[in-house]
């Protein structure tokens, strides 16, 4: 009973195809799957510094769904058609050189300003820089919750709101002193009596 249920659960053309299918690549699909996640790689590395950093941290409902969307559609123009295991770890393999690489190239200050975006004031002694917000994608609304999770009580409470590479806000309060190295590559250090961002 338990061999002729095993035989009926047995793939069509027996296992060993079925696995290799499953499992294995095709040699010509190798360097198809690298090209594709190197693609993908260079596209996010664009659309971030079009639409700013905050893409990645900006975590509405919408933005979720948006964001998984962007995934599956990636992973899945990377691995291909049929997707496989060995495409799958050839593309993650792929991905993590391509960070590796851009990991080492960042280390060029040069390099580093092209494919970083550089930190960003979008609020000075408590004054919103409406400019600075617009362009890294940040609403009243983002300002407001990040002032209310730092446990801002009123504007005039900020120093400067910095809206770091990474997307994260960073809030320095009114009282303290900055030191100078802190605000080197920051656009719009010169409103908070900063450095210049070239220095």
């Amino acid at each position: 009973m338990t061999a002729s249920v095993l035989a009926d659960a047995a793939p069509p053309d027996g296992w060993g195809a079925a696995l290799a299918r499953t499992l294995g690549i095709d040699a010509w699909r190798i360097p198809v799957v690298m090209i594709s996640a190197v693609g993908v790689y260079l596209a996010f590395l664009v659309l971030v510094r079009v639409f700013g950093s905050r893409i990645l941290t900006a975590w509405s409902t919408f933005d979720a769904v948006v964001i998984i969307m962007f995934g599956a559609v990636a992973g899945r123009v990377i691995i291909g058609h049929p997707p496989t295991l060995s495409a799958g770890l050839i593309g993650l393999l792929t991905l993590m050189a391509m960070e590796a690489l851009f990991g080492g190239v960042r280390r060029v200050r040069s390099a580093r300003l092209a494919i970083t975006a550089s930190p960003v004031v979008i609020m000075a002694h408590g004054q919103r820089v409406e400019d600075a917000m617009r362009r890294q994608h940040v609403t009243g609304a983002d300002l407001a919750s990040a002032l209310r999770r730092a446990g801002v009580t009123a504007l005039d409470q900020v120093q400067c709101v910095i809206v770091e590479p990474t997307g994260a806000l960073s809030i320095l309060r009114e009282g303290e002193e900055i030191a100078p190295e802190l605000l080197r590559g920051v656009v719009g250090a010169e409103l908070i009596g900063g450095v210049n961002r070239d220095a």
